[in-house]
């Protein structure tokens, strides 16, 4: 059994079996978990291709301009096809992906981890793959995989992936804090940013380009968020005035009663500072002596988390996000990094709820059922507890004794030379 688990072989029969039972889902499972692609991706493409007026480019967008690419990609083989050709770039990219963390031999590096990341996927369900978060995950594992001896295209590839979707800017963040080659991570960031920008500008506006984080802004209280959570016990106890309901204008569910809308404008400078927190445990831990090895992957955990649990929106699909820095833990444990057990355990435990939350049982959520806000409220209880656990982590690191420690030595320098 050893000698199979470490067997490539093996991971890309898991990695097919996974997929092909996903994919099924996205296309014929319950509660329309494709219903972002096929309604919303596939309209947007439509509108721009046949009325020349481009969401991102034209108009204000919840997204980065290049998460346009993966949508305009998807419609190669027409309407008819976009959710499979979806799915199959998702795939494609995900087999990327995976020989990012188990190389190409035939026994299989970093197997425990590629196993862990197959059980998360199947955990957390045809969400994994149904939105554009798919897209971003990926090109995060290759980065992070890629980020402990090319600092450059590690960086290059967060930089990419946070113009299609913003959260791998956390792992940006988390990057220029605890990697020694800061420049090499700025100047990566900047180059490809600077590049979007330039390709980006003729073809629309400076203000469209930056829409994502006015958009943001102007959302209300998510249901599946935290901050929701209590209106969401009101509702179902009949406070009056307290209610879900369907945004139009986002496009998404939300909860509504006394206080929400106060609570929707004080998640985003909260959100600021919590952040703001954890960069400065971040630099304190760096000024204490915490190694790159010690500091990467659970400033990473904590930056992402903070993303995922003080924010107004709640989307399942942010589950996903956490996969990149587990798998950074976990690879980097080998190397002397911190055990990353209590993570990927609990991020294995958020990936199930999810999965029940969304599809599932979503309609039973929108009716208020008890059980499903039990199984909801548990899930965002999970979240706070990842999140204090990496936390915890820095904050060790800043007020242990100053010791010699491991520290990670990349195989090439900066420049991707021999060191």
């Amino acid at each position: 059994m050893r000698r199979a688990a470490g067997s490539a072989v093996s991971l890309w029969l898991a990695f097919a079996a996974v997929h092909l039972w996903l994919g099924y889902l996205n296309l014929y499972g319950p509660g329309l978990p494709m219903g972002d692609v096929t309604y919303v991706y596939l309209f947007w493409v439509e509108r721009g291709l046949n009325e020349g007026e481009w969401v991102g480019l034209d108009t204000a967008w919840v997204y980065p301009v290049l998460a346009l690419v993966p949508m305009l990609a998807a419609y190669a083989f027409g309407p008819d096809l976009y959710a499979t050709t979806w799915l199959t770039i998702v795939m494609a990219l995900n087999a990327v992906a995976l020989v990012s963390i188990i190389g190409v031999q035939e026994r299989a590096r970093r197997a425990p981890v590629a196993w862990w990341w197959m059980l998360f996927l199947l955990l957390v369900g045809p969400i994994a793959l149904g939105r554009i978060d798919a897209v971003t995950v990926p090109v995060a594992l290759v980065a992070v995989m890629l980020i402990a001896d090319h600092r450059k295209w590690g960086a290059a590839l967060l930089a990419i992936g946070a113009w299609i979707k913003v959260w791998p800017a956390a792992l940006v963040v988390a990057a220029f804090i605890a990697l020694r080659a800061r420049s090499a991570v700025v100047m990566s960031v900047l180059v490809v940013s600077v590049g979007v920008v330039a390709l980006a500008l003729p073809f629309g506006s400076l203000l469209a380009l930056v829409s994502p984080i006015t958009q943001q802004t102007a959302r209300g209280l998510q249901v599946e968020s935290i901050i929701a959570t209590p209106w969401l016990w009101a509702a179902a106890a009949g406070q009056p005035g307290t209610r879900v309901y369907y945004d139009q204008g986002i496009l998404t569910w939300q909860v509504l009663g006394e206080g929400t809308a106060l609570a929707a404008d004080l998640m985003t400078p909260l959100l600021a500072l919590a952040v703001l927190v954890i960069v400065a445990l971040g630099i304190l831990a760096v000024r204490r002596g915490a190694t790159e090895l010690e500091l990467f992957p659970v400033l990473s955990l904590a930056l992402v988390m903070a993303l995922i649990a003080v924010n107004k929106v709640g989307s399942p699909q942010f589950a996903t996000w956490i996969a990149v820095p587990v798998v950074l833990g976990l690879a980097w444990h080998r190397w002397g990094g911190r055990s990353f057990t209590t993570p990927a355990v609990l991020g294995l435990m958020i990936a199930g709820f999810t999965q029940i939350v969304y599809p599932v049982l979503y309609t039973n959520l929108l009716s208020l059922d008890a059980g499903m806000l039990v199984v909801l409220t548990v899930r965002n209880l999970l979240y706070l507890v990842l999140l204090g656990w990496a936390v915890q982590q820095i904050a060790v690191l800043c007020w242990r004794p100053r010791v010699a420690a491991p520290r990670l030595e990349p195989a090439v320098d900066e420049e991707g030379a021999s060191a």
